[in-house]
């Protein structure tokens, strides 16, 4: 994963108020393997923002792989 990918959690975080599915930009690396994700609604406006391992997330792709031949 790198800075400005979107990604969804692929689980619960009931502490944050963030539930399985929901939507985020990666805007952070704090140290290896952790994430941190910035989640906005559809004006923009943040808010919630988690740090957790690369495991919790699922990377989001809006274009097909390329295949390799």
């Amino acid at each position: 994963m790198k800075t400005l990918d979107v990604v969804a959690l692929v689980k619960d975080y009931p502490e944050e108020s963030l539930r399985r599915g929901q939507v985020g930009t990666v805007v952070d690396a704090p140290s290896p393997g952790v994430y941190l994700v910035e989640f906005a609604d559809v004006e923009g406006e943040p808010y919630a923002f988690l740090a957790a391992p690369e495991a919790d997330w699922l990377v989001l792709h809006h274009r097909p792989a390329l295949r390799v031949a």
